[in-house]
């Protein structure tokens, strides 16, 4: 059964890398609209989610047209994606732009977190790479199943020249790449963080929150920024470097874990207020709370972050 599902993947890899961009994203739109319809638990989830984040600033038909339009993004970057992957730099120009990529390259060589979420066709992040001589750009991924698909999706991915760290097995490359310096780290930091992740506020509403870019700028003595992909038309994208958080405070101490984190999600409540639909509505990010994570304190939940 994996053998024929992996050949059914090629195939639809095979077709939508051989159409125009702009036909592509067509036709992803198309798909995300019949999802809409279809996908009642993923609309349910969306829906929720858009109450629960912004049902004092939004309507409930501006937020149900938020859901709608989402849906017809998810639709055309996820095959976008696919095609994207494999387009050369300069064809891939004229659809997307970078602001502030250089600006966030430190002359001092220590490497760079950068706390990145599931905005527009976040793919892209790993492009950056061609604008960064001297640099490597690296991520970490959690392996897929079968394992014939997670290698079809890695070949896919590596093509950009991107280094790729397995959360679970590949913790040690990873320290050792980030040591050397000259490393840009784009970590995911948006979605529900399970039993251990931070208990703090998203949208004003407590829930698992993912720690992990704090935890490495500490942990490695790294520079910490953001990165938002945004859509700009059809098949068009800019991603935005942030400006640096600063890790340390005004004495020169290491700021908390719960403190940086915070931070990184008041970037992310911007730019989802800033583009609603660009988010990834569908994942359900308000979870109630784990036995652990009831009653923990915030000094006993950053100082379990810390040693994960």
């Amino acid at each position: 059964m994996s053998a024929l599902l992996v050949l059914l993947v090629r195939a639809f890899i095979a077709v939508i890398q051989a159409l125009p961009l702009e036909l592509v994203a067509r036709l992803g739109r198309a798909g995300g609209a019949l999802a809409y319809v279809f996908d009642r638990r993923h609309r349910g989830v969306a829906l929720q989610n858009l109450e629960l984040a912004l049902g004092r600033e939004k309507t409930e038909p501006e937020r149900r047209a938020i859901a709608r339009e989402n849906f017809r993004r998810l639709g055309e970057n996820y095959v976008c994606a696919l095609k994207t992957a494999v387009m050369s730099r300069e064809d891939l120009a004229a659809h997307m732009e970078w602001v502030g990529l250089p600006e966030a390259i430190p002359a001092d060589g220590r490497s760079v977190v950068v706390a990145i979420g599931h905005f527009g066709n976040f793919e892209l992040y790993g492009r950056g790479k061609e604008l960064m001589p001297g640099w490597n750009a690296a991520v970490t991924y959690r392996a897929l199943r079968p394992p014939a698909l997670n290698r079809l999706l890695l070949d896919l991915r590596e093509r950009s020249g991107v280094l790729f760290f397995e959360r679970r097995t590949g913790a040690e490359a990873l320290r050792q790449a980030m040591n050397r310096g000259h490393i840009l780290l784009a970590l995911l930091a948006d979605q529900h963080a399970g039993d251990r992740g931070l208990w703090l506020p998203f949208f004003g509403r407590d829930c698992s929150c993912n720690a992990g870019c704090a935890v490495l700028a500490l942990r490695y003595d790294a520079h910490l920024r953001s990165a938002i992909c945004y859509r700009t038309g059809l098949a068009r994208w800019r991603i935005e470097v942030g400006p640096e958080i600063p890790t340390q405070d005004a004495a020169g101490h290491p700021r908390s874990v719960a403190e940086l984190t915070r931070e990184v999600n008041t970037v992310l409540e911007a730019a989802i207020r800033r583009d609603p639909a660009n988010w990834f509505w569908v994942h359900r990010r308000w979870k109630p709370a784990s036995k652990w994570q009831q009653g923990t304190s915030a000094a006993k939940s950053e100082l379990v972050a810390s040693e994960e």
